[in-house]
């Protein structure tokens, strides 16, 4: 699935580690990344943690995609910081909701996440690394 997702590879998001229910995900924050206020655009955060609850939520080898998701943002990100997205499942069945914390390399919380998901029966199945 993250060989194929040609949308995150194109941001320089990077699959880090994945497990049933499970994933994280990185990036360092680039120029391309930074808005008119040179901080981290939240586009990208959300993209960010949007990849690690795909991810988690595409684990379990069920085709499954976004119902929605919301995001927090409590801090800025700097052009520099190597951000990572923490993504845990919190329940699971034909729609689950995935709890995903986006951190600086310093442990900082940026934004927090809330994914909700829904299983799709006939699409491909999820080609996980």
């Amino acid at each position: 699935m993250a060989h194929h997702d040609a949308a995150a590879r194109g941001a320089g998001i990077r699959l880090v580690e994945i497990g049933p229910g499970r994933a994280r995900s990185a990036m360092t924050v680039e120029d391309r990344h930074v808005n008119g206020h040179g901080i981290g655009h939240g586009g990208y955060i959300f993209m960010l943690a949007d990849c690690a609850f795909a991810y988690a939520c595409n684990s379990h080898g069920v085709s499954t995609v976004a119902q929605g998701g919301d995001i927090t943002f409590l801090r800025p990100a700097k052009l520099g910081d190597e951000l990572e997205a923490e993504a845990v499942e919190r329940a699971l069945g034909r729609s689950g909701i995935y709890d995903v914390t986006v951190r600086t390399g310093a442990g900082e919380v940026v934004a927090e996440f809330r994914g909700r998901s829904r299983q799709v029966p006939g699409l491909p199945g999820p080609t996980l690394p």
